[in-house]
């Protein structure tokens, strides 16, 4: 039987179930596998209200996630938010996961009253830019964007 995916606001009881997710996530960016960091930083994130992390749930099992963070456009004189993580478990790809997560984000911008979301992704991960842009998202061209590491 294939379950409809749900998708809805991740709580602090889920993060038994989320943080191996997030751990995933950071392997596919390169990072080294950290459980324990995982967890911590995700907490953190729950308790202190400073995220909007939706998870998408298919029967009882947390198949994906996508957080966002709180920001602002000094050109838009706005608030907007960075779409920051957008993560589906590989057994869960090809089934709209992903479009519902992008979706559910959307709705929750709208329902925020912020302008606009943006988001960054690796440059050969062509399948989540594929997805971004059957989305209606569109590849910014007028700008580079710079990142400096301070650790």
């Amino acid at each position: 039987m294939n379950r409809p995916v749900g998708i809805r606001m991740a709580s602090p009881s889920d993060l038994g179930e989320l943080a191996p997710l997030f751990d995933a996530y950071r392997r596919f960016y390169g990072q080294p596998a950290d459980l324990e960091r995982a967890r911590d930083f995700l907490g953190e994130r729950l308790n202190r209200h400073d995220a909007w992390i939706l998870v998408a749930q298919r029967g009882e099992t947390l198949v994906g996630f996508t957080q966002l963070y709180p920001s602002f456009s000094s050109t838009r004189t706005s608030r907007i938010a960075i779409l920051n993580d957008l993560f589906v478990a590989e057994s869960e790809r090809g089934r709209g996961t992903g479009r519902a997560l992008l979706s559910a984000a959307e709705d929750l911008a709208r329902k925020l009253g912020l302008d606009a979301l943006e988001l960054a992704t690796a440059t050969d991960n062509t399948a989540a830019q594929s997805l971004y842009e059957a989305q209606g998202w569109q590849r910014d061209t007028g700008f580079f964007t710079y990142g400096k590491s301070l650790r």
